[in-house]
């Protein structure tokens, strides 16, 4: 830590998620406290203190079909929102398991789906903040191909997933009407944008 934060505490206990309350000095000299939602366990496990930067989740950015010209979708509910949302496929990365193993699980869980992912750049798939505003939590995104049949026999009961295979008229559709997460948006803008089977182009 450095000299701006002077305390933390932790504020609650689960498996998930949990805040943190940090009490901090600002730039000009003053005090004041902030709130972090953290994956971290304890106190010696948050990013501002071990410094590292773990991938907590990934997030599978997956075409589909012979001529690569869908994109894999999921439409799921959400507490927060008490309404559906347009995401890719996603998960948490478990212990001791690396993160392009967590993303064929994680595709394998929520879709039915096989997933082939792509090795590339370390810069294309290290873990990038989500939203540091509330939390520090990061994901590597996993680029990659997906081929079987779509079904949600590996979702859990907690989960209300649909499962979604979109060719760009259907991008099109949910990002003028849905709700989208928006690194989801993001890449689907950039999908819109590239010619049949080219998706991944950039990756090379």
């Amino acid at each position: 830590m450095t000299k701006r934060i002077k305390n933390i505490t932790k504020i609650t206990d689960y498996k998930y998620v949990n805040l943190y309350d940090l009490e901090t000095e600002h730039r000009d000299g003053s005090s004041g406290t902030y709130q972090v939602a953290s994956r971290a366990k304890s106190i010696q496990d948050l990013k501002l203190v071990t410094k590292q930067n773990q991938p907590n989740g990934v997030i599978i950015y997956s075409l589909y079909g012979e001529k690569k010209d869908k994109v894999v979708l999921i439409r799921q509910y959400r507490y927060p929102l008490d309404d559906y949302i347009y995401e890719f496929p996603a998960g948490l990365v478990e212990k001791n398991e690396d993160f392009l193993e967590g993303a064929i699980r994680e595709m394998k869980e929520e879709t039915g789906l096989y997933f082939e992912p792509l090795h590339v750049k370390e810069y294309f798939s290290k873990p990038f903040f989500t939203t540091v505003g509330m939390t520090d939590e990061s994901c590597s995104t996993v680029y990659g191909y997906a081929s079987g049949t779509p079904c949600k026999d590996y979702q859990e009961g907690s989960e209300d997933i649909e499962i979604v295979l979109a060719d760009k008229e259907e991008v099109k559709r949910i990002l003028k009407e849905e709700n989208v997460a928006i690194m989801c948006a993001y890449m689907l803008m950039h999908f819109l944008q590239t010619e049949e089977g080219h998706a991944f182009d950039f990756l090379e």
